[in-house]
């Protein structure tokens, strides 16, 4: 495999007040990574508004973001490198506002999808130069600390997407989550402006072809998903749009195979135990993804909660994450990596498909599932990320973080694509018959109820039996999957880490 030439470090910047550095890129972070969860507790409102989005652009105004944070958010690392991290950085939160500017004031479903794409591009832009800018910033003697408060600081971004989102939508309007969301974002860029130092830069090539046929592929992927139960899955649109993403995904490889500095190099992909976390990492996400979308909504229709306490209502998950992780390197010394990875898809796959059940059950049995889920993500996130970093040379340990950002977002929308169109198609077939023989048949909950309001309780059910099918797809997909990591990390440790 080729390798780059090594590139001297940046010298060590200590400024007066290092705390204010770290404590200003844990913001940045936790702003972007938060807006993640945060608009799934928004998909009711947004669904009722008079964006009056069908199924699948409910999906697409989800997705957007994730999708261009996931497939940019490497490329945007180089960037910092090449133009300068902090001024990068700058950019990307002045981005990331404009986008939340213009989805607030967002008239129909295309303008608000360009706001969410332009956010993502500021949250792709955000994320991997904060933490340059952190480490620059950072005593080496200080650094462990610093990263691991960051890495925390991305843990708990979801908790503050959901509690945060839930509290901004409980004035009445689903816009006041980005009207909220666009000068905390210039704050965040005053704040980075007056404290982060300045780092050199480097004379890296940047790999826009290679980016743009990385993007096409993952984005044709998601059209023929999420297009699937609305167009036919057999339909021209969506047989096309698999079809394009094959060959771009062709093309992607050969061209990222030539060219001296790619975004990705796919021979990469070679190593098993980098593979094996990488798909890990994204089935993880797959599956928690998928439950945060179906979630907000099911708490919202199906018990009746407010739009805050639907937000609330995820906490019990996080329980095992914030108290439990710290034990988890300790245990995997113990048991090894294998065992501790398959008792965390285990979990996750039990959990979701517990939560399946448990839709009229009371709130502390859906809440013990939750924690179920929680403990299997405790249980997974330090084992991958610590295969992830080991299967890589030290002088790539940003292409590692580059890779477990990428696959992480990458994972949350294919969760969010995949779960959402499950929910659709047998939220549609489970529809009381007046409805099920229009044509065409309503694909959400709130066209359902403004066509049939007399029928709420069957439609409230039709939706509660589409989640739970959904989430069992999510389990058996997560079940699956973690065989396949388990059994390439079981491999990959016989043959020794980088082999």
């Amino acid at each position: 495999m080729k390798t780059s030439p090594a590139i001297a470090p940046d010298p060590v910047y200590s400024p007066r007040r290092p705390g204010l550095v770290l404590a200003c890129v844990c913001a940045c972070t936790v702003l972007v990574i938060s807006l993640v969860a945060a608009i799934n507790v928004a998909v009711p409102m947004i669904s009722a508004s008079g964006l009056r989005p069908s199924s699948s652009q409910l999906l697409w105004i989800v997705d957007a973001y994730i999708v261009v944070f996931a497939c940019l958010v490497i490329p945007a690392g180089a960037a910092g490198d090449r133009f300068g991290r902090k001024g990068v950085l700058l950019t990307g939160l002045l981005a990331f506002a404009v986008g939340a500017g213009i989805s607030a004031v967002s008239a129909n479903v295309p303008i608000m999808l360009i706001g969410r794409a332009i956010t993502g591009i500021g949250a792709a832009l955000v994320l991997p130069n904060g933490l340059a800018v952190l480490v620059h910033a950072t005593a080496p003697e200080r650094r462990g600390r610093a990263l691991a408060t960051w890495a925390a600081a991305t843990g708990i971004a979801g908790i503050i997407g959901n509690v945060g989102g839930g509290a901004l939508l409980a004035t009445g309007s689903w816009r006041s989550l980005f009207i909220a969301v666009a000068p905390i974002a210039l704050l965040c860029g005053l704040w980075v402006a007056l404290a982060a130092p300045r780092s050199s830069r480097h004379s890296r090539d940047l790999d826009p072809v290679g980016t743009a046929l990385f993007v096409a592929a993952i984005v044709a992927l998601l059209i023929g998903i999420i297009e699937g139960p609305e167009q036919g899955w057999g339909s021209a649109v969506v047989v096309t749009a698999f079809v394009f993403s094959v060959v771009f995904g062709v093309i992607w490889v050969v061209v990222e195979l030539r060219v001296r500095h790619p975004m990705l190099d796919p021979r990469l992909f070679r190593i098993p135990l980098l593979r094996s976390a990488a798909l890990g990492m994204l089935v993880m996400f797959f599956g928690n993804f998928g439950l945060f979308y179906v979630n907000a909504s099911l708490l919202q229709y199906g018990r009746g909660y407010s739009v805050l306490q639907a937000g609330l209502g995820v906490l019990p998950l996080t329980l095992p994450v914030l108290f439990g992780s710290r034990y988890v390197p300790e245990l995997a010394k113990r048991i090894g990596i294998p065992a501790t990875l398959a008792a965390a898809f285990l979990a996750g796959a039990v959990g979701l498909f517990g939560l399946s059940t448990a839709a009229d059950q009371p709130y502390f049995v859906y809440a013990a599932w939750l924690v179920v889920i929680g403990i299997g993500l405790a249980l997974g996130m330090p084992c991958l990320t610590t295969e992830l970093t080991a299967s890589l040379p030290t002088e790539q340990a940003g292409v590692a973080g580059g890779l477990q950002s990428a696959t992480r977002e990458l994972g949350s929308a294919l969760g969010v694509a995949v779960v959402g169109t499950v929910l659709t198609a047998s939220f549609t077939q489970h529809l009381p018959a007046i409805l099920r023989d229009r044509e065409p048949a309503p694909r959400t909950i709130t066209q359902a109820l403004t066509v049939a309001p007399a029928h709420r309780a069957a439609i409230v059910d039709a939706f509660t039996t589409g989640a739970g099918t959904a989430l069992r797809v999510a389990s058996v997909v997560t079940v699956l999957a973690g065989a396949v990591v388990i059994t390439g990390a079981v491999r990959a440790g016989r043959r020794g880490p980088g082999n």
